[in-house]
């Protein structure tokens, strides 16, 4: 098949564009080909959006420079701001770290001084519950309450924790630009200096309270305890020592001097001095009674003949009967009521071997019938001291003990002391 014949089966056949360049006597032609028209569109757009932007460019350009060096003065100013604001936030961080570091110093300096006077009000305090539970009162482990002791370790957690604020031992807080300039500044050092000195000082006023309750309450036991103990001794007519006299607060017969300005009240050592007249006063009129013979000498033992009128069992006629029989066993430990001096250790009449003891104030014990005496006139006996063995010696019917009571030289029934040594029991040892 022909080429003709082809366009006529396939269709119209597409017509070719041709350039045809003369020059002369010179006759040239091209065939543009579609490609050859797309590429040469493709170049002439680019030159004219090329051309475009370079005339927008330069027509525009010193707008655009304009606007740059707006902007940039903009962000330089914007920048030196901060950083003005940035210097003077660090110049109060800087003045406040100042303030704060002399305040937590002036906080340390007072607190070591209430601690001091804690210090020296405890030592004070200390002697004078070693006193009291010398005295009867109470223990001393009793005396200090479990808060207190709470309180006083809380107190002393308080003061290291400001000791190692002052030490600059906490981390510091953050000082990023971002962190100043943004964010609320965090508590410092001072603040917490305050928080923990103030609470510091409240667990040092509740170990304060607590102490001075518990020197008013051992102040009234003492009084108490001292008033009984007198009644006691009153009763029996035994004279007050002079140091337990209370002195009334306003008798002025007989003071003077200059006038000199008060001191500053302190009403916690106010309270010690009261305490520490209530336990002297309590201490003299207790070692005056643990003078005395309120124990019984023969503690679970049979009374075998009290004291009064009996029937004499020799003569088997009325007689008086100067003290208390107890049965003893024979070599029974005999030990005296109260700590004396002996006045006499012998044989003596129907005593037999009998020991005498001088307890001071008129008062004295007799101790009869002992098989054996170990101690001579003139020794200083205490309580737990030996001084002779039970017998049957003298006017004695008997293994027994004759235990007599004398004040000023005259007889008195046993009896009384031992009910008064029960009920002084609490007090004495």
């Amino acid at each position: 098949m022909t080429h003709a014949q082809h366009n006529r089966v396939f269709g119209k056949r597409s017509q070719e564009h041709i350039l045809i360049l003369a020059s002369g006597d010179k006759v040239r032609h091209v065939t543009i080909k579609p490609w050859m028209a797309a590429l040469g569109f493709c170049f002439s757009a680019v030159f004219v959006i090329g051309y475009l932007l370079a005339t927008s460019y330069l027509v525009l350009r010193d707008d655009l420079i304009g606007a740059t060096m707006a902007r940039q003065a903009r962000m330089q100013h914007d920048y030196e701001d901060r950083i003005a604001a940035l210097r003077a936030q660090v110049d109060r961080v800087t003045s406040r770290q100042l303030l704060d570091q002399q305040l937590v110093e002036d906080k340390v300096d007072k607190l070591m001084q209430q601690q001091m006077a804690l210090a020296s009000r405890h030592g004070k305090f200390g002697s004078l519950l070693d006193r009291a539970e010398n005295s009867g009162l109470t223990r001393k482990d009793e005396m200090i309450p479990a808060q207190a002791k709470d309180k006083r370790a809380s107190l002393s957690a308080g003061a290291r924790a400001i000791d190692k604020l002052l030490a600059g031992t906490d981390e510091p807080a953050d000082a990023t630009p971002d962190t100043l300039a943004y964010v609320p500044t965090p508590e410092t050092v001072g603040d917490r200096a305050d928080r923990l000195f103030s609470k510091v000082t409240l667990s040092l006023k509740g170990v304060e309270e607590e102490q001075r309750a518990r020197v008013e309450q051992l102040t009234v036991d003492a009084g108490d305890a001292a008033s009984n103990i007198e009644k006691v001794l009153t009763r029996f007519r035994i004279a007050v020592p002079e140091q337990a006299a209370v002195k009334p607060d306003d008798d002025d017969s007989a003071v003077g001097g200059p006038y000199v300005e008060p001191e500053n009240g302190d009403n916690f050592n106010n309270s010690l001095a009261q305490l520490d007249t209530a336990l002297t006063r309590l201490e003299a009129v207790r070692s005056t009674a643990e003078s005395l013979p309120f124990r019984n000498p023969a503690i679970g033992k049979e009374i075998t003949s009290p004291f009064g009128n009996r029937r004499d069992p020799f003569l088997g006629r009325l007689a008086l009967h100067s003290g208390v029989d107890f049965r003893f066993a024979a070599g029974e430990k005999i030990c005296p009521t109260a700590p004396g001096k002996v006045v006499n250790a012998g044989w003596t009449g129907g005593y037999g071997n009998m020991v005498e003891i001088d307890h001071g104030n008129g008062i004295s014990t007799r101790y009869g019938h002992m098989s054996q005496i170990l101690v001579k006139a003139g020794d200083r006996v205490g309580r737990s001291d030996v001084i002779g063995l039970a017998g049957s010696t003298g006017r004695s019917t008997g293994t027994h003990l004759h235990y007599e009571v004398r004040q000023n030289g005259r007889a008195v029934d046993p009896v009384y002391f031992l009910n008064a040594g029960l009920k002084l029991a609490t007090y004495i040892k």
